[in-house]
């Protein structure tokens, strides 16, 4: 049941828009409106996201008026996210590293 949850949870990260919104709602909840400013997409596609989200309980909202504001479930997400995110810098200085010294190579055989 644990990894069947998991699973799932990192399927509804799989999809860059999502992991958008989500590190959008760091600043706090927000209204659909105030994300699509934010992230410069189309309502209906930000709708479409922002269900899965919900679906997956990434996501909660609380009505504010006839406003509806997103926000984050569970603070832990995001140091999932910066987790991934210097896994994504380690890597990116490790894939430096390796074109470096391709070219080295490169330039002492030529």
């Amino acid at each position: 049941m644990k990894y069947s949850f998991l699973a799932e949870f990192f399927k509804a990260l799989a999809h860059p828009l999502r992991v958008r919104v989500l590190d959008a709602l760091r600043e706090g909840p927000v209204s659909v409106s105030e994300l699509r400013e934010r992230l410069g997409v189309e309502q209906s596609t930000l709708s479409q996201q922002l269900a899965v989200l919900r679906s997956k309980r990434l996501v909660v909202t609380q009505r504010r008026g006839t406003t509806i504001r997103y926000q984050i479930s569970d603070p832990a997400i995001w140091t999932l996210l910066d987790s991934a995110m210097t896994i994504f810098d380690n890597q990116l200085v490790s894939m430096r590293a390796d074109l470096e010294e391709l070219e080295q190579k490169r330039r002492v055989a030529g």
